[in-house]
């Protein structure tokens, strides 16, 4: 029996943010004409959660109130498999790491081998969760998805290198925010976007994080607040 392909799968977007105090500009790319979910459109990195994320090994973790955010109106630990699927995914869109140098205990998942073979662990401390939204009704795909802003003095290698990226993503590019919305980009895309050109030159965490849920009944623009906690460089 074939998996239902409008079942909602978590999945997990890397907004990675450069020249963030001077000319701040994103990392996006273009989805394949043939695609089935948003065909032609330019978005940010990212994809759905595999199961074998779940038990990849972080070289650090989280910061502990992103992840106590991600944990509301979530599936019980499931923050370890977001923080990975946004690296495994960056790795695999772009050919970007972001990890700390390191040899891997025992062998690296299927999707992760290429990754370790690169002389990196995944580490999740420079992820900052700052969206959540669920696709809406009636879409080909849909998806409950986390965003994560990352700034990419956090990123190891040439930020320029795309060598090693799949052919996922077309087109990509470092996109002025000022000029983002020139390209042709999905509404929720947008909408993220506009939340961190509001919050390009903060480096501080989100008071909240917006949560845009579509569900058959309605859709709600909800606000998830978690514990406060100070920030600290």
């Amino acid at each position: 029996m074939s998996a239902d392909k409008t079942a909602i799968r978590n999945a997990a977007t890397v907004i990675v943010l450069r020249d963030r105090l001077s000319d701040p500009s994103i990392l996006m790319g273009q989805r394949g004409a043939k695609a089935a979910f948003m065909p032609n459109k330019f978005v940010f990195p990212g994809g759905a959660v595999d199961p074998e994320d779940a038990h990849v090994p972080l070289s650090t973790q989280l910061p502990d109130l992103c992840s106590e955010r991600l944990s509301q109106r979530s599936e019980l630990g499931l923050q370890n498999a977001l923080a990975a699927a946004a690296i495994r995914e960056l790795w695999e869109e772009t050919g970007l790491i972001l990890g700390q140098p390191g040899e891997w205990q025992g062998t690296a998942p299927n999707d992760w081998q290429s990754f370790a073979a690169m002389g990196f662990q995944p580490s999740a401390e420079a992820l900052q969760f700052v969206f959540r939204a669920v696709t809406p009704p009636g879409r080909s795909r849909r998806f409950d998805a986390r965003f994560f802003l990352v700034d990419a003095n956090a990123i190891q290698g040439d930020l320029d290198d795309f060598t090693h990226a799949s052919d996922e993503l077309s087109h990509l590019q470092w996109v002025k925010i000022s000029q983002a919305r020139e390209f042709d980009l999905p509404f929720i895309t947008e909408v993220v976007l506009a939340e961190i050109a509001a919050r390009a030159a903060d480096p501080s965490p989100p008071d909240t994080v917006p949560f845009f849920l579509n569900n058959e009944e309605a859709s709600l623009f909800l606000q998830l607040r978690g514990f406060p906690m100070p920030y600290t460089s």
